[in-house]
């Protein structure tokens, strides 16, 4: 860091690159910080013998463990039923929303922490959305206020985070409002719905849902009502199956992108009537990929689709773009990622190597660093790969780092056994406006991060590495820091004694 602090003074780096070493250093350097927990406030049931999840011991123990819960420690779940989505928002970087396999949602304030490391306290919810049984209605829109079943995807509203969009295997998708946490409308798809995505650039107010149906669902926001669906020839009544992702261009505004059981990813306008634009294909090199098709998809009305082309030999559940809507990634159950060239439709070849895990029958989050972060076409893909985050070189497809310390394979959660995995990965930056992620790293208390979700109910925090200070100039206010120094220089002297012809002597 010196040096680079040196060069940037003395002129030989701008303060544009210098950001640019400073940010890539960052992404590279997470790791977990199990200092922050999140704690939904859920108790383990009551085990059989009249002892509770998180007493121990028996007779008299068990007897004081009844009387003062609130004195034994005991396990923090986010959601005790295991989390199942997560969404940031990308203005300031401070609100996150968690959804349950239980069809519960809270809401958490990431500047809640005090930041002391010497005085750890979890993270509670500012606001809990409770499940719905059926009977609570909300007074205003006469609907259930709460999902029935558990959540399937989670989005903020992308121009204010004042709203916020859940979806949940009740065949509904609902609108929130961030503040009262309470729901200001709902949609009934009819089906399950496994995920769902807005535009971040927009002028319309279109929701583009993926279902158990597969046709893709235009839900428009303003009129409540679901104005279109997407559908390619031979789709309906053939091997289609389900449309597990969607993701809308960053750079135009009616382009969006599906992925379905079939393997097949397409690409759609919205302005078109028939919709369809084209569908990627696996053994597509672009030499023979229309140019403009996708940047600019009125230039391709004359050509048709190849309608077998496929981009996955497997499902595809994972879709995203980078910012600036140059690329398209792509994952499916074949343990493939690919990288397309958006201008072109081309497959750019980028191999990710036999490592990638990836088996949920669900949207799989994954993301791409901002762009502006790092030097041009080095950016990182960031990828749920069931018991770790991979962090990857999104051209050359090489690991650069893997996050790890998801906790046990198998989890005990209350009286449930469950295989825990991730469920869902999300950025914290800040800064967002204009664009489809926050292009800043982190919030105002925090120089980046990352949160994962899990079926063992933990939301696991990730944070950049920042370089400490010298040994002499470390902060000594931790009694543990400073013990720990003390013994080691202790140890050191004795070291040295010894080495000087001091009679050793051993207890």
């Amino acid at each position: 860091m010196n040096p680079l602090l040196f060069e940037r003074a003395s002129g030989n780096i701008g303060p544009n690159v210098f950001a640019s070493i400073q940010a890539t250093s960052f992404l590279t350097s997470f790791a977990q910080a199990p200092r922050f927990r999140f704690d939904g406030g859920e108790r383990a049931p009551p085990r059989p013998g009249g002892r509770s999840g998180s007493g121990s011991g028996s007779g008299t123990a068990g007897a004081a463990a009844a009387a003062a819960p609130d004195l034994v420690p005991r396990s923090l779940w986010a959601h005790q039923a295991g989390v199942s989505a997560l969404a940031l928002e990308r203005f300031d970087g401070r609100i996150l929303v968690s959804g349950g396999s239980d069809a519960t949602i809270k809401l958490w304030d990431l500047e809640q922490w005090s930041g002391d490391p010497a005085l750890p306290s979890p993270y509670v919810p500012v606001a809990s959305i409770p499940r719905a049984d059926g009977r609570q209605l909300d007074s205003a829109s006469g609907s259930a206020s709460g999902h029935r079943f558990g959540i399937t995807h989670l989005s903020f509203y992308p121009f204010d985070s004042a709203a916020f969009l859940s979806s949940s295997f009740d065949h509904t998708m609902k609108l929130w409002s961030t503040a009262a946490a309470r729901v200001s409308g709902t949609f009934d798809l009819g089906t399950k719905v496994y995920t769902h995505a807005i535009s971040p650039i927009a002028s319309h107010v279109l929701v583009a849902c993926g279902t158990q149906h597969p046709a893709v669902r235009l839900v428009d926001l303003r009129s409540s009502a679901a104005v279109q669906s997407l559908v390619s020839p031979g789709q309906i009544g053939g091997s289609a199956g389900a449309t597990l992702s969607v993701a809308w261009s960053p750079a135009h505004e009616h382009v969006l992108v599906s992925g379905s059981v079939d393997g097949a990813v397409r690409v759609w306008d919205v302005r078109r009537s028939s919709g369809l634009v084209g569908l990627l294909d696996q053994e597509d090199n672009g030499l023979d990929a229309s140019p403009s098709m996708f940047s600019q998809p009125e230039a391709s009305q004359g050509r048709m689709p190849r309608y077998s082309a496929r981009a996955h030999t497997g499902p595809v559940n994972g879709l995203t773009w980078t910012d600036d809507g140059a690329y398209i990634v792509s994952a499916g159950h074949d343990r493939r990622i690919r990288v397309w060239d958006a201008a072109t439709g081309a497959n750019t070849l980028a191999s990710f190597g036999p490592t990638i895990r990836n088996s949920q029958m669900g949207s799989l989050t994954m993301f791409v660093s901002p762009v502006g972060l790092t030097p041009p076409r080095q950016e990182l893909l960031f990828f749920p790969n069931e018991a770790e985050i991979l962090v990857m070189d999104l051209h050359e497809g090489s690991i650069v780092t893997r996050l790890r310390g998801m906790g046990p394979s198998v989890a005990t959660v209350g009286a449930r056994t469950v295989k825990n995995r991730l469920t869902g990965i999300v950025w914290r930056g800040a800064g967002g406006g204009g664009s489809s992620s926050g292009v800043v790293m982190g919030g105002t208390n925090a120089p980046g991060g990352i949160y994962s979700g899990h079926l063992d109910g933990q939301i696991r925090t990730w944070l950049p590495q920042l370089e400490g200070l010298d040994a002499e100039d470390e902060d000594s206010s931790s009694h543990e820091a400073a013990e720990a120094r003390q013994k080691k220089r202790k140890a050191l002297d004795n070291t040295f004694k010894s080495l000087m012809g001091k009679q050793i002597t051993f207890s």
